[in-house]
């Protein structure tokens, strides 16, 4: 299983961290990626961290802004969202897999990573 939280209602500017916990397998054994669904769009790539390496990747829409990191021992990866915008509101999400085919994770297409995922989390950036 995976699970991402830590969302909530924040304000411009503001900064909130997401976690992506798995159960039952280890995630640093697959390419994680984080990608979100504003109302009314499709799904946008944010960051992807790839088992090799644990190379980061990100839109040039929060590039500058968001950082993915892990943590092996707590089996999470995380998000970290600095200077957020209204335009960031969405519902994240993480997904994982060993090996998303077409180079996925670098160019951050969710459709590609079905090994796992996980329920969102609500990020409202509002003033």
């Amino acid at each position: 299983q995976l699970q991402a939280f830590g969302g909530g209602l924040v304000q411009p500017g503001d900064s909130l961290r997401l976690s992506c916990s798995g159960s039952g397998f280890s995630l640093d054994e697959y390419d994680i990626i984080w990608f979100r669904q504003a109302q009314g769009k499709e799904r946008e790539g944010v960051s992807c961290i790839s088992r090799d390496y644990r190379t980061t990747y990100y839109a040039d829409s929060v590039k500058g802004r968001f950082t993915s990191s892990s943590d092996n021992a707590r089996n999470a990866v995380y998000l970290q969202m600095n200077d957020l915008k209204p335009k960031d509101t969405a519902v994240y999400y993480c997904a994982a897999d060993r090996l998303p085919s077409f180079g996925g994770c670098r160019r951050l297409k969710p459709g590609l990573f079905n090994d796992y995922r996980g329920q969102g989390t609500l990020v409202t950036v509002s003033s």
